[in-house]
């Protein structure tokens, strides 16, 4: 490749890093301390650039622009004790956005996702997808995400090593059983939150006559519609979002009409379900635990949908500002989903203000802003635990640990649903809290909490990484987080956003 095609694609990945900060180029040039031309040259290839500039602009747009040999981890350098201030927004979810890509197999036509997060568990899935011949193209703006499958799916070439990164593969099989007779998929992995069995999945995709066994690593699938048994309704043995999203894939098309009980009415759920009706897919039911699903045996719709705001950044972003004792506005907060974790914050002694409600954009979900100010919380009476939609969401369980350790007294914890969670949840004691482990679901928690500074490991499951590093937001002195890949399976730029509110995060590799 000659200097001339190498400096134009330096120069096309600045000005893509540039716009993903919502920067001008004046505002860049000021940053570097040079030139509106200097940058404009600098993006269309015509300015020889050493090293040394291009770490520059990279720190200028928190971007690892190239990498030279293999690039190792990236780790967060904490300054804590800083008070957080100003507004911010909540962006789409990152649940819904890996189900929605999933469920772009089951369209023939051309499907555009407007507002998907840019995270790692989003770019594993896009390159699963990609590898087995699915079209995406970013908008230039990186604002929406275009999708165009192709007539037959080349499994053969599936990329092995990203599905075996995250769980959400597991969610390939109720689209694929409408595609091939036999395929295999790799084990799924993901998070460390304990054992999770895929069973509920065979079981409910047994209705539907794909018969799945497991052999070496893979998921050795093949279907045969006339071992379908689809004259009863389907009762899940387990009320899992993945589960009640994979039945949903496999009754879209499925002529006639599936009843799913016992399903999932949790949020991503939701975005699925309103996304199938785009699709012309008949559901009634959405948002309870009964679904009863007409499908269609042909889908070839061109659509564009926007998911859902994710409560559980939501709710990482409230907790960054109750744990810091900061006056914040979070904007565009999913209520339907985090009104049972606001109830319990009010019993808690959390002062905070909720504007008029209005519509989101995928015109179902109902969003208000949250203004939360500094408040003295004191433990609640009873236990914190969470249960099935509409009760406090699983994924906020692991917030309300921080929370508590700001708070004064004593806080059980009960996390019964995964057995490892509660204890990655200790590592907030290398911080200056007091957690005791009761045992491996239940932690307990004492405190206000005089939070310092500690160089330490990132955990490897995303809440409880985003727990630590809300502590270190709070501690005194410097903390080291290393290896933050999990953290960015999950949220975009985090480090950046809580920065512009006043935190001071430096991104930093080896």
């Amino acid at each position: 490749m000659t200097e001339t095609s190498y400096l134009d694609r330096i120069g096309g990945l600045i000005r893509d890093a540039r716009k993903h900060r919502g920067m001008t180029q004046s505002q860049l040039a000021d940053v570097l301390g040079t030139s509106q031309s200097a940058v404009h040259r600098i993006e269309a290839g015509n300015q020889n650039l050493s090293i040394e500039m291009i770490n520059r602009i990279a720190e200028a747009l928190d971007s690892q622009l190239i990498s030279l040999g293999t690039p190792g981890p990236t780790h967060l350098r904490v300054e804590g004790g800083h008070q957080l201030s100003g507004e911010i927004s909540v962006r789409s979810s990152k649940n819904a956005a890996v189900a929605l890509l999933v469920a772009s197999l089951l369209n023939k036509g051309r499907t555009v996702l407007n507002g998907v997060a840019r995270i790692e568990e989003v770019n594993r899935i896009l390159e699963v997808l990609t590898s087995i011949g699915v079209e995406a193209t970013w908008s230039d703006d990186r604002s929406a995400l275009t999708l165009q499958r192709p007539e037959r799916l080349n499994l053969k070439s599936l990329d092995i090593e990203a599905a075996r990164r995250t769980r959400s593969v597991i969610m390939f099989l109720g689209p694929l059983l409408h595609q091939e007779a036999e395929f295999s998929l790799p084990y799924p992995g993901g998070c460390d939150l304990g054992a999770r069995t895929v069973e509920p999945h065979l079981q409910v995709l047994r209705r539907f006559g794909l018969d799945v066994v497991a052999t070496e690593g893979f998921y050795q699938s093949t279907q045969d519609a006339s071992r379908a048994t689809l004259n009863r309704p389907i009762v899940l043995t387990e009320r899992g979002d993945t589960v009640t999203e994979n039945a949903l894939f496999a009754a879209a098309m499925t002529p006639g009409t599936t009843v799913i009980r016992n399903a999932s009415p949790n949020y991503m759920v939701q975005d699925v379900c309103y996304f199938l009706v785009e699709l012309g897919v008949e559901i009634s039911g959405i948002g309870t635990t009964t679904l009863e699903v007409t499908g269609k045996q042909d889908i070839d719709v061109d659509i564009e949908y926007t998911p859902s705001e994710d409560p559980i950044e939501a709710m990482s972003l409230l907790t960054a500002a109750i744990v810091t004792g900061s006056e914040l506005t979070v904007t565009r907060c999913p209520m339907e989903f985090l009104e049972i974790e606001l109830a319990i914050l009010a019993e808690m002694g959390l002062d905070f203000d909720l504007s008029n409600e209005r519509v989101g954009a995928n015109g179902h979900v109902r969003l208000a802003d949250v203004t939360v100010r500094p408040s003295e919380l004191k433990a609640p009476r009873d236990k914190i635990h969470p249960m099935p939609f509409p009760g406090l969401n699983i994924d906020n369980l692991p917030f309300f640990a921080v929370i508590a350790a700001t708070a004064e007294g004593t806080t059980v914890i009960h996390d019964w649903v995964y057995e490892n969670r509660a204890i990655h949840l200790l590592e907030m004691n290398k911080l200056g809290a007091q957690v005791d482990l009761l045992d491996p679901h239940r932690i307990k928690i004492t405190g206000p909490t005089r939070w310092r500074g500690h160089r330490m490991v990132c955990p490897p499951a995303l809440r409880p990484a985003v727990c630590v590093l809300l502590g270190m937001l709070a501690a005194r002195g410097t903390s080291e987080l290393r290896d933050t890949y999990v953290i960015n399976r999950g949220y975009e730029d985090l480090a950046a956003r809580l920065n512009a509110l006043g935190a001071q995060i430096t991104t930093f590799t080896d």
